[in-house]
């Protein structure tokens, strides 16, 4: 599979310079739109620490109420950790986690929000990361062998690329 960056010459990729060195990308031209941005990641863990977490009883306290607002956070961070990456005024983030008995584990899922004029996915992909890092902190001393994975973008709308979703073959949790 060819990526059509690679295809790109330095002049025509948005990201560096004439020089070919790296540039934050002038965007005070373009239209301020609504833009949501829906990631998704999970945490596998041991069964029971599953129901430990359900149950309250994690040794660090509430482990979901702690890592939400991690995540809540870390999108309105998103800026100082991404270099390139435009600091944007959110007018929402929510962090949710699905218990998933099939995993064993937390179905993570973050919406972000904003009216801007570019695009709110490394704020939703920040705030899952650091959810389910969050997550994991809290909950090691039951389960060092928890497992972060399958981090990714699930839908986008708004902005001059148009809408974006992810091929599912189940529907998206809400």
């Amino acid at each position: 599979m060819t990526s059509n960056y690679l295809e790109n010459s330095p002049q025509s990729l948005t990201h560096l310079d004439s020089k070919g060195e790296a540039q934050m990308v002038d965007v005070s031209e373009k239209p301020k739109t609504r833009r949501v941005a829906i990631a998704m990641g999970s945490v596998k863990m041991l069964p029971e620490t599953l129901k430990a977490i359900a149950l309250g009883n994690a040794p660090k306290g509430d482990v979901l109420g702690t890592a939400k607002i991690a995540g809540i956070m870390a999108a309105k961070q998103t800026a100082q950790l991404i270099p390139l990456c435009h600091p944007l005024p959110l007018a929402k983030i929510d962090v949710t986690f699905t218990a998933d008995p099939q995993l064993p584990g937390y179905q993570i899922r973050a919406e972000a929000i904003t009216i801007a004029e570019t695009g709110v996915e490394m704020e939703a992909l920040t705030a899952v990361s650091i959810a389910a890092l969050t997550l994991y902190d809290m909950a090691k001393a039951l389960d060092k062998s928890m497992e972060i994975g399958s981090i990714r973008l699930l839908s986008k709308t708004g902005g001059k690329s148009g809408d974006y979703q992810q091929p599912l073959s189940q529907p998206l949790p809400k």
